[in-house]
């Protein structure tokens, strides 16, 4: 059974790291080339969800890409210098595009180890 006063300091450190977390996430977004882009913009990548309605800016980042199509007629992107096979349920076709460039959301997820997220072909077709 806990000590109320180790119970307290855990609850301490917890409450410590989670504002440690709080407080370095912003620090990202005042990057310069992120200080000057159109609200709109900002917004629609904000905004997108995949098929499944999972939002794809959630923990992963979008990055602006080229892709190719496949003979089974999916979408393969560049990743870390290799090309990736987008799964289909990660494609989104009816989110449009402000930018007008392919863009796809991913999170690594160990050495070389890649998962994609969404993927909005150029235009957003």
């Amino acid at each position: 059974m806990f000590h109320p006063a180790l119970a307290t300091a855990i609850a301490t450190m917890l409450l410590i790291a989670l504002c440690v977390c709080i407080a370095t996430h912003g620090f990202g977004f005042d990057k310069p080339e992120y200080q000057n882009i159109d609200p709109k913009v900002r917004d629609w990548f904000k905004s997108v969800r995949s098929p499944k309605g999972v939002p794809c800016c959630d923990i992963a980042d979008g990055h602006r890409t080229t892709w190719r199509g496949t003979s089974e007629g999916g979408y393969e992107v560049p990743i870390a210098g290799e090309w990736r096979k987008v799964p289909p349920e990660a494609v989104v076709l009816n989110a449009g595009n402000p930018t007008g460039e392919a863009i796809v959301w991913y999170v690594k997820q160990g050495e070389n180890v890649f998962h994609i997220r969404c993927f909005v072909p150029g235009g957003g077709v």
